[in-house]
């Protein structure tokens, strides 16, 4: 494998390579503090699960979080009490960069749907708009061929 070798810095190298990782670590705090003024949240509520997550203007996700990561189980992710503790875990998570105006996109059917709203207004948010993105077919399935007898 070869010799090993040993290396020595003098203590300007030293210095100037802690200089170096000082300043990354700098950057890479004060770009994760920065404040969001206003942001986008998403609202998937589907018969068996609900799904919450917020992203800044650019789409970038900030903070998000399901029923199912908060230990519900089975049909009671879709209830409107998970929806409610989906919204506190995501505001927690927001305290201290989150964004304060934002705009809501619902996306399903499920139940937790109109609670989740209602937990973002309650929570201090500013709501600017509420848009219903769910998916809706424009001329439906194709017509069964007609029977010969």
């Amino acid at each position: 494998m070869g010799k090993k070798q040993i290396k020595t810095e003098t203590p300007e190298q030293a210095e100037k390579a802690s200089q170096i990782v000082e300043n990354a670590a700098a950057k890479a705090s004060s770009s994760s503090q920065k404040k969001i003024q206003k942001g986008r949240v998403y609202i998937k509520a589907t018969y068996n699960n609900t799904i919450v997550s917020v992203t800044d203007d650019r789409g970038n996700l900030v903070a998000w979080s399901t029923a199912g990561s908060l230990g519900f189980a089975g049909p009671k992710k879709a209830t409107p009490f998970a929806a409610s503790k989906i919204v506190a875990t995501v505001t927690e998570k927001l305290k201290k960069s989150g964004p304060t105006e934002v705009s809501v996109f619902v996306n399903g059917f499920g139940g937790g749907r109109d609670s989740a709203i209602r937990s973002f207004i309650n929570q201090g948010f500013n709501v600017l708009s509420i848009t219903d993105v769910t998916p809706q077919p424009h001329n439906g399935v194709r017509a069964p061929k007609p029977r010969r007898i």
